[in-house]
């Protein structure tokens, strides 16, 4: 009965990197340190662009990019959309430009 009792909580912080490799079989980096910020307000305000600028490039590395293939795929599907609807604008305005002219003569 007692060993009933015992529950284990696991919280968000719990899962190390090491977990969430064995999840996904894909190596995972650890973001970069953040440095203590100088007391200088000029060279602080440097120091937070380029921990933006380190900050974005490490997201950077963990896009996922799409494949050239899926790329030209989803460029095609753009133009074609727009193309469509450019074509939609365009009898559209003729309906209206010939009711207005129906309607004015």
């Amino acid at each position: 009965m007692a060993a009933d009792k015992n529950v284990t909580r696991i919280k968000a912080k719990d899962v190390s990197p090491r977990t969430a490799k064995a999840v996904t079989g894909k190596k995972v980096k650890k973001a970069p340190k953040a440095k203590k910020a100088p007391k200088n307000p000029f060279l602080k305000a440097l120091y937070g662009i380029g921990g933006y600028f380190k900050g974005a490039w490490f997201e950077l590395r963990q896009v996922r990019w799409p494949t050239r293939r899926a790329t030209w795929e989803l460029t095609l599907a753009v133009i074609l959309f727009s193309a469509f609807f450019v074509g939609v604008i365009v009898l559209l305005d003729l309906l209206f430009k010939s009711l207005f002219e129906l309607i004015i003569t």
